[in-house]
């Protein structure tokens, strides 16, 4: 209980001291303020982007392959000429991995076409982004219908003239995409029936989107053009069966792959495997950078509001030092004397670190507002914050505070 009194006490001797001394107290929060904001700014920047991105990620499917002519490289030092000559997936290669695959719960080759305008009487969309899949793509993407249905079986062998269209497309066509079933379309100079519209999905981080889509059956397109022409970067996606993990789906594909291609044991892959966890990997070094960056910035900061606080606590106890001497006097310890500055040094801290994250608070709605992100801000990065001030407060209050505690009553009271 004596404890609790004199903590007490001690609280409305700080507060009696930073309302007294308004100017000075505005200064000393300023270090802090800045620096905890800026550590915290940095933290939820870097966890906004990584939760956009790693929604991205996620729409690539966490057990899903891609077959392609390119690996997922990063960095200057990409050797392009080792891969430049590769042939890119066939329809042969789709056919045999669709034949021989035990861990694949979907196999689909895709050809990305172009990305053309396209009208409907005196409507047009800019930028349609044009492309053919075979029937089990549905079972590699997930997709999500606002109106009508998926090809059916028949419709994708034989190669029938309809299409699926994302939700930009539909409206900007026919002003409301519930209208867009069963309308006609002009695509790759046929008629295409409209036979589903995607729901609405906004663009991501990493441009994965089927709002400004068309996708067209495999067959369809390639009665029109060569599907698999390079120009048309054909990959083949495969998605594994539930409880098989992606290094077994992976293992199985590379296998097939070098026996339909028939490569030679010891010669390189002429394919590339690439699936979402490299970017996972890639993205995860990159936000470890920026972390070390942001703590590098924001230590800087508030080790100058520190030192700021701790020089005006200095000068807080040559003020006091007759009060102090009084005090003791009267019979005060030396750990109250230790205790009254040293949160009277905490509090300074807690202040400057609330206001700064108050700041960053307000600034996810102001961004919000301007950008349509939703900035987010953690409860773990608010805790980091109050921890950083509570410390930074009493490294910098615990040496004025120690020696208020060590003066000499006598000498402090004759103090001027």
């Amino acid at each position: 209980m004596i404890f609790f009194r004199l903590f007490r006490e001690s609280i409305i001797f700080a507060l009696d001291a930073l309302r007294q001394n308004k100017l000075r107290t505005i200064l000393s929060l300023l270090g802090i303020t800045i620096g905890v904001f800026t550590i915290i700014a940095v933290f939820s920047a870097v966890d906004t982007l990584r939760d956009n991105l790693q929604k991205s990620v996620d729409k690539l499917g966490n057990n899903t392959i891609f077959v392609q002519k390119w690996p997922w490289v990063f960095g200057s030092d990409y050797p392009w000429w080792k891969y430049i000559q590769r042939p890119v997936p066939k329809i042969r290669d789709y056919d045999e991995l669709e034949k021989h695959a035990q861990s694949a719960q979907g196999i689909s080759y895709e050809a990305f076409i172009d990305s053309r305008t396209i009208k409907y009487l005196s409507n047009s969309v800019d930028n349609a982004e044009i492309s053919a899949a075979s029937i089990d793509y549905n079972k590699t993407w997930n997709l999500d219908f606002l109106d009508g249905r998926y090809f059916t079986d028949i419709e994708s062998r034989a190669g029938a003239p309809v299409g699926l269209i994302g939700y930009d497309v539909a409206e900007g066509l026919f002003n409301n995409p519930m209208k867009a079933v069963g309308k006609q379309i002009k695509v790759l100079g046929r008629n295409v029936s409209v036979v589903g519209v995607f729901a609405k999905q906004g663009e991501d981080m990493l441009g994965i989107s089927w709002d400004k889509s068309i996708i067209l059956p495999l067959n369809f397109a390639h009665n029109v053009i060569d599907v698999q022409s390079d120009k048309y970067n054909p990959q083949i996606t495969v998605k594994g069966r539930e409880g098989i993990s992606s290094a077994e789906v992976e293992s199985e594909l590379e296998g097939l792959m070098r026996n339909i291609r028939r490569i030679r044991p010891g010669e390189d892959d002429n394919f590339s495997l690439n699936k979402s966890t490299l970017l996972s990997d890639q993205f995860d070094k990159i936000f470890a950078f920026i972390d070390k960056a942001g703590w590098f910035i924001g230590i800087f900061s508030i080790l100058v509001g520190g030192f700021g606080i701790a020089n005006i606590m200095f000068v807080s106890v040559k003020e006091r030092t007759n009060i102090i001497g009084i005090q003791k006097s009267l019979g005060a310890k030396n750990y109250f004397i230790m205790l009254q500055f040293l949160i009277e040094a905490v509090l300074l801290c807690i202040m400057g670190g609330a206001i700064g994250i108050g700041i960053v608070y307000g600034g996810t709605f102001i961004f919000k507002a301007l950008s349509d992100i939703q900035i987010v801000l953690y409860l773990k990065n608010i805790i980091l914050g109050v921890s950083i001030s509570i410390t930074i407060g009493i490294i910098a209050g615990i040496v004025p505070a120690w020696f208020a505690s060590r003066l000499d009553p006598v000498e402090a009271i004759r103090t001027n």
